[in-house]
């Protein structure tokens, strides 16, 4: 017999919502979870292929604060899907938390963000980009509080950042990993092609 939900309740709604699940394991046994569900995002990782250069962002993220007492994390822009198709929240959320207007978004897959705990699937998307595509300074929505930076570093840089384990938000490095797959030629640095 295939495994199955008895029932769900909901234990906590405000900004995210924690359903209480009763589940029958394919074995008869019965057991409790507990299942963070706030909908679905995007992630977008905006590059410029002919400065071979990447925009990513830091901001305030209450779990990094809790956990370790950081207040940031470099990461890739993303956000939560609203009444909109994933790829024009990936341009939106770009716009908002970097100021670039991203015409092409390639997809590069739907994965779930934390299958354990959370029903949160996260649309990916890489982006080319060129410096007239930065049409505002970004930090946010207004009136979220955002307080994002928007930071601009070379590929060949992220590709060291990565290699020495410090890339640390998982959509970020699958994003990453991805173009570096796809386009290695832009994580070389002019220096290390002479040599």
């Amino acid at each position: 017999m295939p495994a199955r939900i008895l029932r769900t309740r909901t234990l906590y709604e405000g900004w995210t919502e924690i359903l209480g699940v009763r589940l029958q394991l394919e074995d008869g046994y019965e057991v409790g979870r507990e299942v963070e569900d706030h909908g679905n995002a995007v992630a977008v990782l905006p590059y410029d292929p002919e400065r071979r250069t990447a925009i990513l962002v830091k901001l305030l993220r209450p779990p990094i604060l809790i956990s370790e007492g950081r207040t940031d994390l470099l990461e890739c822009p993303a956000g939560m899907i609203e009444d909109e198709e994933p790829a024009e929240t990936a341009r939106r959320e770009a716009l908002e938390e970097t100021g670039l207007r991203l015409r092409e978004l390639e997809h590069a897959g739907r994965v779930w963000s934390s299958p354990g705990v959370s029903t949160e699937r996260l649309d990916l998307y890489l982006a080319s980009y060129a410096a007239a595509d930065r049409v505002d300074r970004g930090g946010g929505a207004a009136g979220e509080h955002e307080n994002i930076q928007v930071i601009e570093l070379p590929l060949a840089e992220l590709r060291r950042l990565i290699e020495t384990k410090q890339v640390e938000d998982l959509k970020t490095l699958a994003l990453l990993a991805l173009l570096m797959l796809r386009k290695p030629n832009l994580f070389v640095t002019e220096a290390s092609v002479t040599e």
